[in-house]
């Protein structure tokens, strides 16, 4: 596992009413759902909240693009969500590509035998856990971090 870096990430899944978080253990080894956020004015504070409580190295924020890898209302939306985390947190946030992330959730929870009703709730922390995932599966292969780092605007 060279180039791993160790630490416990926190994922991100940006919605427009939810916001699924997820958390890895400090080895990178699995990626576990954490809790579901209301989007509303204080969405970021809460996100900043568990990642201290968490002890974060980072976070890692789903990017939706399309599947052409263009962007989407929603990845503009994720873009701002990961700048208002790199600005009022000390931790590095870093996009990652999640294309298939909530796809992939919708799958895994339909397969456990869940609704669409019942998933409602947690679909949103089940796509962080694979967006993590993905991402530490990533670093792993290529002893690089997924994604690309968000800088914090000057004010």
């Amino acid at each position: 596992m060279s180039g791993f870096r160790r630490g416990v990430r926190l994922g991100i899944d940006v919605g427009k009413a939810r916001v699924g978080v997820a958390r890895c253990d400090p080895d990178g080894l699995l990626a576990t759902p954490v809790e579901t956020v209301q989007r509303d004015d204080r969405s970021v504070e809460r996100v900043v909240t568990l990642a201290a409580e968490h002890s974060a190295t980072e976070i890692l924020v789903g990017l939706p693009l399309n599947m052409r890898g263009e962007d989407t209302a929603s990845t503009t939306d994720a873009r701002r969500f990961a700048s208002e985390l790199a600005a009022a947190s000390e931790l590095p946030v870093r996009l990652v590509d999640e294309r298939l992330s909530t796809v992939s959730a919708h799958a895994a929870l339909r397969e456990s035998g869940r609704s669409q009703r019942s998933s409602r709730s947690i679909v949103d922390q089940v796509a962080a856990v694979v967006l993590l995932q993905q991402a530490l599966d990533v670093e792993k292969s290529t002893g690089r971090p997924a994604g690309t780092p968000v800088f914090q605007e000057p004010a």
